[in-house]
């Protein structure tokens, strides 16, 4: 801890202070309501802002309901903090790696939480200003804070107003999952979202669950000098991955001195002095782990209670979430869902995409399907884990023939200098073809490298079209440029004999 800690206190509150006021300003007035407008918006995550961004691009009539702070999940408590201090955690462990890159390791590397906790919420309150209450005000959108619900299906309640609605999008997220285990409401634990409150640094942790917030979590204590042992159900992390990137994930949370539990089931958990101690159940034989704080990752739940789903004829179910068709409509044909409240990709850009989907449907009378969307997706360890199109198990199970290209990091030039080669990039294609099916990155910049591939997809863009493309040297993303160009060289000739031109000579004076 610094010299300057209990100031550095001060200031954390202060920009959290200055992000609430940005995002809820506490003085703020609903409007009055004297009109039916085009859109209602209930909720102000990323989805439900960029859908009430949108449909005032279109020139409709918009009100957006918050309950809490606008940003949602992204920038109060999920993408913007987390982001922020896996940054920090990186930093720490590039300071203790400095002799691989030919700096001199410095001789006191002491994780100072406080001073990464003041990073975070500078970040968010920096970003707090870019989609403000005010900003979205004055941009023309009526924005309403308190409990909103449906009322008819047609009319909202909030604030003791009755907002009516041509049409509305249902955008109220989801919230972390509480596992069913024995004694864990007694003992407390942390989410994602509530361990950025944490206020001292625990020496000792149990991670539930190892999907990607389990793993991106797990590794990030771990880095900032906390001993961390995950425990998982499945056999291997990343349940939905290809098998040999969560291999690479395991391999290097092992490394970083996480304690590992695979095929295991935490059962019960109870306090000891001032210890927490989880039973852990695997391949029927019992274990024990004591630590100072539990970390539950074990996915989330969609919001759909008390917002009077009933009331406005909408059908859910409280697992799921909203019942929507491909053109994110509700059962109520006025009303349409987007984001984690009602779809299984709970991504801050697969909301945001589907907003700008359900919006044109709306208003446009236009048929976007969900199901057209092409969603990239990563997972922010170190090596990331991107994705984008279909599994090569997918492939298979729709008994389309495939062939995939594989490049390994170690052999991309500026990886190597960077000394980050841990990891491939690994695309399916259809086999005698070059039409992109999926594609997998495994590499410290995967979610920067991902897009370019998830463009092809998009643009129906051929593998083979991409080595046509001329990428600066060196970069990691000439690992993409590599298992293009071998995927030219299979199809260039298919065993055909070039014939090459002869040279002519030239009658004309030089």
């Amino acid at each position: 801890m610094t010299d300057g800690a209990a100031p550095m206190i001060d200031v954390q509150e202060r920009y959290t202070q200055a992000r609430i006021e940005n995002l809820r300003p506490p003085q703020w007035r609903n409007p009055q309501v004297t009109k039916t407008y085009d859109l209602v918006v209930l909720g102000a995550g990323p989805g439900g802002v960029a859908a009430a961004k949108e449909a005032r691009r279109l020139g409709a009539s918009v009100a957006l309901v918050e309950m809490q702070l606008i940003g949602g999940d992204k920038l109060n408590a999920g993408c913007v903090p987390s982001k922020a201090i896996i940054r920090s955690a990186r930093a720490y462990a590039d300071m203790r790696a400095a002799g691989n890159f030919g700096a001199r390791r410095p001789n006191d590397i002491a994780v100072d939480l406080p001073y990464a906790f003041e990073r975070m919420r500078r970040m968010q309150s920096r970003l707090s200003r870019l989609e403000n209450a005010q900003r979205l005000a004055e941009g023309g959108i009526d924005v309403f804070f308190g409990d909103g619900r449906f009322i008819e299906s047609d009319a909202i309640a909030i604030g003791g107003q009755t907002v009516c609605f041509e049409y509305a999008i249902i955008a109220t997220g989801s919230r972390p999952l509480t596992p069913s285990i024995e004694g864990i409401q007694d003992v407390g634990f942390f989410t994602n979202e509530s361990v950025f409150l944490c206020a001292d640094m625990p020496r000792r942790v149990l991670m539930i669950g190892g999907g990607p917030l389990g793993c991106e979590l797990a590794q990030t204590f771990a880095r900032l000098s906390v001993s961390v042992a995950i425990a998982q159900h499945d056999p291997m992390f990343l349940a939905g991955e290809e098998r040999d990137a969560a291999q690479i994930l395991s391999g290097v949370l092992e490394r970083e001195g996480v304690e590992i539990h695979l095929n295991t089931d935490v059962v019960a958990v109870r306090k000891q002095d001032d210890a927490k101690i989880a039973t852990l159940l695997s391949a029927g034989q019992e274990s024990f782990c004591v630590v100072d704080e539990l970390i539950v990752g074990v996915g989330r739940a969609p919001n759909v209670e008390n917002i009077g789903l009933e009331q406005g004829g909408i059908e859910y179910a409280a697992g799921a979430g909203v019942t929507v068709d491909d053109w994110l409509r509700t059962s109520n044909e006025r009303v349409f869902a987007i984001g984690d409240v009602c779809m299984s990709r709970k991504y801050t850009h697969a909301a945001e995409a589907a907003a700008q989907l359900a919006v044109r449907n709306a208003l446009l009378q236009q048929e976007n399907r969900l199901s057209g969307l092409i969603i990239p997706y990563c997972t922010y360890t170190d090596p990331e884990i991107a994705h984008v199109g279909l599994h090569v198990r997918e492939i298979r199970e729709r008994g389309i023939p495939v062939k995939t290209y594989t490049v390994l990091m170690q052999d991309v030039d500026r990886a190597v200098i960077d000394g980050e080669d841990e990891g491939f990039v690994k695309v399916h294609v259809k086999e005698g073809d070059d039409k992109i099916l999926g594609a997998t990155i495994v590499a410290r910049h995967a979610g920067e490298m991902i897009n370019a591939l998830s463009l092809a997809v998009n643009c129906n863009i051929g593998l083979k079209r991409l080595s046509e493309v001329i990428h600066a040297y060196p970069t990691q993303a000439e690992a993409v440029k590599l298992a293009a160009d071998a995927c030219a060289r299979d199809l260039s000739t298919d065993g055909v004999p070039v014939k090459f031109a002869k040279a002519t000579p030239d009658d004309g004076d030089f």
